[in-house]
């Protein structure tokens, strides 16, 4: 029989974040204090930058953790954990909550490989169980929101639409509706993230509904009499006499037109043809079926049309399904640490990071320490701002709070068009790994690395 999940997600864990949190407990290190940061080594694979998202739920999270009755019993049933879970240990877990600092990249902003995206100052017992939830969410939604912002760059100045709900998780799919609004898309077909979020929902008819139908105009005209001025699947039988048939059935009331199938270079420069014939350019085209940013840009060559519809590879990042955001310690008790393991190095100390700007544009970022010894970041942007403050969010970040998803939105635009043009290019469909955009270190912060080294082979 399959266990029903508990209610909070303290149990959404790899379970050695359980066995090193009851090994510092039983050591009596739970408590030290510790800086851990979240980063993304290299860019993925067709990747010229990030789009920060998942921030949101990372911090409702860390507000929220605890471990129930429930949840622990759960704990006493793991073989491997067993001999831990001792009366104290199981009255810490039940007394356990999040109370550090967490400072962050705002979603939406533009980041890079090797920058901190968010930065964990909290008890070492904590910082440790939070790793795997953090990066889950913050890998998957940054993922999705870097995809998106290709594709609306692709669509130079059209709609996107985001159709992805039926090709990934239920629960993953709301995040990548919220991820992708981030990032520019106008609307989304899932309705939970209306409810969610307030994001547009937009929606037509399926095939099902044409061919349920006496005919395609039968469906055509039962649909005009419920949903007036709508748009109209006209690919279920044969595309321009689809066209054809919603025109001459529903009249002025055609909004668009939506094709889904075939050719659609080709099917969307005669449909263009056929409405301007009918003087009905106020009619949209929409396409959909199988798009991203590459079939895209191809489309715009040699099509004709006005929003795009994208879903299955927006909701998997097909050309580059996974983020790799690590989550490593950079302070100890105040003490930098470093791993030194080759291909693998991490920056010791607590980071920010400092964006330089030249003739309006992103020229180059900085990567530094927190108390940089040197005027050298003095009218530069540091994109790192405290989010939580004791385990509690700060007023921006708080429900109500100034952060919204319109604020996101906004920083995401504002981000994009700041960025060098060669960071906005789609470029080819190919496995080359890029850089298209400098990350210096500081000389402090390579410094304080040598000092580090030099301490860990003395």
């Amino acid at each position: 029989m399959v266990r029903a999940m508990t209610a909070t997600h303290a149990l959404h864990t790899d379970l050695y974040q359980l066995t090193m949190l009851a090994a510092y407990f039983h050591h009596g290190e739970a408590h030290r204090k510790a800086t851990c940061e979240l980063f993304v080594r290299r860019l993925p694979k067709n990747r010229r930058f990030l789009v920060v998202a998942g921030l949101e739920r990372a911090l409702r999270y860390l507000e929220q953790l605890r471990f129930t009755d429930e949840q622990i019993d759960v704990l006493h049933q793991i073989p491997g954990l067993k001999k831990a879970m001792s009366p104290a240990f199981v009255e810490y877990l039940r007394g356990f909550r999040f109370g550090g600092d967490v400072w962050a990249m705002p979603e939406g902003t533009i980041a890079f490989e090797n920058e901190p995206l968010v930065r964990i100052e909290a008890d070492l017992g904590e910082a440790q169980l939070v790793e795997t939830f953090l990066l889950s969410c913050i890998n998957h939604q940054t993922m999705i929101a870097s995809k998106a912002a290709r594709i609306v760059l692709a669509l130079k100045g059209r709609t996107a639409l985001e159709f992805g709900t039926r090709r990934t998780h239920f629960e993953a799919a709301v995040d990548v509706a919220r991820s992708a609004w981030i990032a520019g898309f106008e609307a989304t077909s899932n309705v939970a993230a209306f409810d969610a979020f307030g994001i547009p929902a937009r929606g037509t008819m399926a095939h099902m509904f044409i061919m349920a139908a006496e005919s395609e105009r039968s469906a055509f005209l039962k649909y005009s009499k419920i949903f007036p001025r709508s748009t109209y699947l006209v690919d279920t039988y044969d595309t321009i006499e689809g066209v054809k048939a919603a025109l001459e059935t529903i009249g002025d009331d055609v909004s668009s037109v939506r094709l889904d199938s075939g050719d659609l270079a080709s099917l969307t420069r005669q449909t263009r043809a056929l409405l301007k014939e009918r003087k009905r350019e106020d009619v949209k085209i929409v396409v959909s079926s199988d798009l991203d940013e590459y079939e895209i840009e191809r489309l715009i060559t040699e099509g004709d049309f006005d929003v795009a519809g994208v879903g299955t590879r927006l909701a998997t990042s097909d050309d580059a399904p996974s983020l790799g955001g690590v989550y490593k310690l950079t302070q100890i008790d105040g003490r930098p640490v470093a791993k030194f393991a080759e291909a693998k190095i991490t920056y010791p100390g607590s980071h920010q990071v400092f964006r330089h700007q030249r003739d309006g544009h992103a020229h180059f970022d900085s990567l530094g320490l927190t108390k940089e010894p040197s005027y050298e970041f003095l009218g530069t942007e540091a994109l790192l701002v405290e989010a939580m403050s004791g385990g509690r969010p700060t007023p921006a970040f708080a429900w109500g709070g100034a952060e919204t998803l319109a604020t996101m939105r906004a920083r995401c635009r504002d981000g994009i068009a700041h960025l060098p043009a060669e960071l906005k290019i789609v470029g080819a469909r190919t496995d080359a790994h890029e850089k298209h955009y400098e990350v210096r270190p500081s000389a402090a912060l390579l410094k304080l690395l040598d000092q580090v080294r030099a301490d860990h082979t003395a």
